[in-house]
Formats: structure tokens, sequence, C-alpha cells
């Protein structure tokens, strides 16, 4: 029989909370799909049915509800262990946005190492919902991302960069100085999946309904490079934070959009980041105010 994983009992202990599939996969920020699936390998390795599920909602069995306490008792005790040997070590665990690193990493790791010596680094570069849950089950204690994220996780801005529209070389409006949001009305969209990160698409929805239009999007994409890659192509345009013209320097133009901009952030759990965590933050921070990060790292 496998054993069960501490994902799959933090899911489980949402779902019992809230005792809604819908409102569980919400707050973890996962399809609801995904979280069935979880569930039922949950369950399968157990080898009892831990929720009971009909046309009235969703109910604990007796072995769910004994299964809630210990369960709740386990990830305590987990997230006490994992915090003790970090603080006794001396380790620190950073993960960065993928699309940040390039830039961030460099500059992240060249001043830990400078200011925090006796410290011992692991890095990681992953895509967002990962990196979120890396922060709130301890896997990660500081990560470098962009918002929106999570209510329960705690940020910093460090830095804040141009957001601009990605037109292909040669398009009529590439070169401006500028565009407005609102005159990109007409154009083919390539976006990421709506899935891969809900936070970021609620606020994209409200930006170009503000802008009074909904963008017809021809493509999805899991990557910057991605969508870089599908701009060059002439498949359609996008929309990125200035630092992304890093990862590609042909066949793609940048062109600030007016009053858009974007932030990267340090973001931590707020009980379970270690003081080194917080030392690193200032430390980011105070170089961010004296050098543009953005630029190549």
């Amino acid at each position: 029989m496998s054993q069960p994983e501490l994902r799959q009992l933090r899911y489980f202990v949402a779902v019992a909370t809230h005792l809604s599939f819908t409102k569980a996969a919400r707050e973890l920020h996962i399809a609801q799909q995904s979280l069935s699936e979880q569930i039922g390998r949950l369950e399968r390795a157990l080898g009892v049915r831990l929720l009971d599920r009909d046309t009235r909602g969703t109910r604990l069995t007796e072995p769910g509800l004994v299964f809630l306490a210990e369960a709740r008792a386990v990830l305590e005790r987990a997230d006490a262990a994992v915090a003790a040997v970090r603080r006794a070590a001396g380790r620190l665990r950073l993960a960065f946005l993928a699309s940040t690193a390039g830039y961030m990493l460099p500059p992240v790791v060249r001043v830990a190492r400078e200011q925090l010596p006796g410290v011992e680094l692991t890095t990681a570069d992953l895509a967002i919902e990962p990196l979120v849950a890396g922060l709130r089950d301890g896997s990660f204690d500081l990560a470098f991302t962009r918002p929106p994220l999570v209510p329960d996780l705690a940020t910093r801005t460090l830095v804040t960069e141009p957001v601009c529209a990605v037109l292909p070389a040669g398009h009529p409006l590439a070169g401006r100085a500028s565009v407005e949001l609102a005159e990109l009305a007409g154009e083919p969209w390539v976006l990421t999946p709506r899935a891969s990160w809900p936070p970021w698409h609620d606020k994209y929805d409200r930006d170009f309904a503000a802008a009074g239009f909904t963008p017809r999007v021809v493509q999805r994409a899991t990557t910057v490079p991605n969508l870089l890659g599908l701009v060059a192509a002439g498949t359609g345009i996008t929309r990125l934070a200035a630092s992304a013209r890093t990862l590609r320097r042909t066949g793609v133009v940048f062109v600030p959009i007016e009053g858009d901009a974007a932030e990267t952030v340090a973001a931590w759990h707020p009980t379970r980041a270690p003081a080194v965590a917080h030392r690193l933050t200032e430390l980011v921070a105070v170089l961010a105010e004296r050098t543009d990060l953005t630029d190549g790292g």
C-alpha cells in the first residue's frame, strides 16, 4: 500500500474544512478536477472512503473525521520539523518564477553570498502554481515572483517596471513610443492558459474590460519564451513586462503600454519564513533601490 503524500493531506484538510471541492480548489488555486483526482488517490492509498459526495453536498465519513484530526497533526509536525531543521542548518531555499529568474537570480544569489556567507543556498525556477504551493508547504523559504498571489502569503515589492505590448517586427504600431491598451482591441492575442494562474487572468480580465474590449485569443502558450516565439512568428500579439525583452532580441518589438506597470515581489509564508529570509529580502530591496535589477541580471 502506498503512503499518502503531504500534498494530499493538505488537499484533504482543505476540502474537509470547507466541505466543498469548489471552495477548496479556489483556496488552493488548483483545478477542481486535479483536486478530486488527488483525493481519490488518497482514499485508494488508505483503502477507505473519507468523503461522501451527492446532490446534497460533501460530508466527512466516520473514517474521514478520524483522519482529519490526524492529518492536521501530521501537517503541523511536518511544518515545525522543516522550520527547525532550516533554522539549525542555516539553509535558505529560494524559488524564482521562471520568467523572472533570468534577471533576479544573479543579483539575489550574489548579494546573499556576499552578505550572508554562512548560509547554504538552494535555488529553483518554476511556474507560479508549484512556486506558491512550495511556499505554503514549506518546500521554499522565500520566492521572487509576480503578484497577485494568494491572501495567506506575505509580499514586499522590489521592482516596478513598464508593461509592454509585444508586437511582431514590422507591425504598424512597432515604431510608437507608447500605445494605449484600447488601441490593441482589434488584434489577435496569444496568452497563457487561464488555468495557469487564475489570479493573473482575473487581473487581465479587469484590465481589458477597463480598456473596453475582450481580447480575441488565437493561441495559448505556457511559457514566456513560447509567447515570444508566437509573436515573432506573426501569430498574434501579447502583453509582458519590459524585462521579458531579455529573453528574445529578434523578431519582436516591445512598446510600453501607457499607465501599465508590473511588479516583482519577494514572497514568503508569514509563519514559516526563517529570519534569514527577511534579512535577504531587505538586502535585495536595498540593492533594487540602487540598481535596475531587470537589466539582464
